[in-house]
């Protein structure tokens, strides 16, 4: 069978079956435990689910209740799945620049496929819902969406050798990403209608059983690991050194400048991705609380109202890297969020929530670009290690985000839903003054090809 290097389908395939769950996960707690609050089954009227507006009626500080302890739920089963996944993103991606890219395509969709399938037979017995708990650290365990992502772009990144291919490039799969989660989350809506959480949850299985056969049969591996066979004798001891090894050679053999930047653009990409994760996470049970009371169906419509979002941030991407630098398209995009998610902090009709979008249209820009910017900071035997390191600071840094958003919004909602939405405007002053600072002081992009062109000829130098 003929194998070729096309990895954005299994990047659509994995991210809509992972996009479709995510809501329904979030939908099932949620009404599970209004049923167990309320000792009764849950009510859907139409276009609102029943939302208690009378902040004098006990119904209404039950529903706040409801709210916060969905919040927490959903913060402690984040935190179940995100240590193991760390672990397993940081090991698999790393050795990818060794043993190839495509374990870390693999283990991920296996994780998924096997979690998927036990939530289908979890919402058909409806079982307790401790097990999420289990069934989030066996997904951890297998990597999840941290070890897929990183794989994914260390695999465009082989594949690239032009600087604004790259930026391009990588911006095409965050597209992709907004795009299908934006369809995975207006198709969930109409899925629970439909068909309802068990079947919906075996569909999502079911695409990853897809995935992996694609991925074993069709996807060529951009490394050449015929040399692998030298290390199959190391201990698990060694293969762990050799792991760390690779990210530590990374900044222990890298120029002062290098260093520099890497740690920088690293700590400018987290403190971004902290707020925009942690602001955007809360969005559905924003939407499902008063004065919105949004159903499954309008929650759909605004997880695709994303779809526009990510279209125009890519289209921004592609636009403004023909004339302008990336740190400006990061500027960009990061003015864009903070204007968005203000107006989302008092949002308090329908059509208000919506045009939350509108500000927002460039908020993803800043993602693939800081991407790109690491990436041609190091040399091509460098990318695992450094998007090893981008996987691992995702996940770290997102399920810190869920913590403390989850939590704040579970103390503040009572008083003030949009208090979150807030801080997270606020947060993104630490990126903004961070970029600024090395843009005034030492950033020139232009020197990146030079800095990587001397590493080069220096490692040639010594193997002379």
């Amino acid at each position: 069978m003929r194998k070729v290097f096309l990895v954005e389908p299994v990047i659509v395939i994995y991210c809509f079956a992972f996009f479709l769950s995510l809501p329904l996960v979030q939908q099932y707690i949620y009404r599970r435990l209004w049923e167990e609050e309320n000792n009764t089954t849950f009510i859907d009227y139409g276009n609102t689910t029943y939302c208690e507006q009378n902040q004098s009626n006990p119904a209404y500080i039950k529903q706040k209740e409801v709210q916060q302890k969905a919040s927490l739920f959903s913060l402690q089963m984040d935190l179940s799945g995100a240590v193991p996944s760390i672990i397993v993103a940081f090991i698999v991606v790393a050795n990818g620049d060794r043993y190839g890219r495509k374990r870390a395509l693999v283990l991920p969709s296996l994780g998924a496929f096997m979690t998927n399938a036990f939530y289908s037979i979890l919402s058909y017995f409806s079982w307790t819902l401790s097990l999420f708990f289990a069934l989030a650290f066996v997904s951890g365990l297998f990597g999840s969406m941290t070890t897929f992502l990183g794989g994914g772009f260390a695999f465009v990144a082989d594949l690239c050798h032009d600087e604004k291919q790259k930026t391009k490039r990588i911006a095409v799969i965050d597209l992709i990403l907004g795009l299908v989660s934006g369809l995975a989350g207006l198709s969930s809506g109409y899925f629970i209608r439909g068909i309802g959480f068990t079947w919906t949850f075996t569909i999502a299985s079911l695409l990853h059983g897809i995935n992996i056969f694609y991925i074993i049969f069709w996807l060529k591996e951009t490394v050449d690991v015929a040399e692998s066979q030298q290390h199959a004798t190391l201990s698990c001891k060694d293969s762990l050194k050799e792991t760390f090894s690779g990210v530590y050679m990374l900044f222990k053999t890298s120029s002062c400048k290098k260093r520099i930047l890497i740690t920088v653009l690293l700590f400018a990409f987290m403190s971004y991705f902290f707020a925009m994760i942690g602001g955007t996470s809360l969005f559905t049970l924003y939407e499902l609380d008063a004065p919105l009371c949004w159903n499954e169906v309008y929650v759909g419509y605004g997880a695709a109202a994303f779809t526009s979002v990510s279209l125009t941030s890519f289209l921004g991407v592609y636009l403004f890297s023909q004339f302008m630098k990336d740190i400006y398209i990061v500027f960009i995009g990061i003015f864009s969020y903070i204007g968005g998610i203000i107006m989302a902090a008092f949002a308090k009709t329908t059509l208000l929530m919506f045009l939350v979008r509108v500000p927002s249209l460039l908020c993803f820009m800043p993602v693939p670009v800081l991407r790109s910017m690491l990436s041609k900071v190091v040399l091509d035997s460098e990318q695992g290690a450094v998007f090893a390191c981008i996987a691992c600071l995702e996940a770290v840094t997102g399920s810190i985000a869920y913590a403390v958003f989850n939590s704040l919004y579970a103390a503040t909602v009572i008083w003030f839903p949009g208090f979150s939405f807030l801080l997270a405007a606020g947060i993104c002053i630490m990126p903004l003054s961070i970029l600024s600072g090395l843009f005034c002081t030492s950033w020139h992009e232009e020197d990146l090809a030079l800095l990587v062109h001397e590493e080069i000829s220096s490692a040639e130098s010594v193997d002379d």
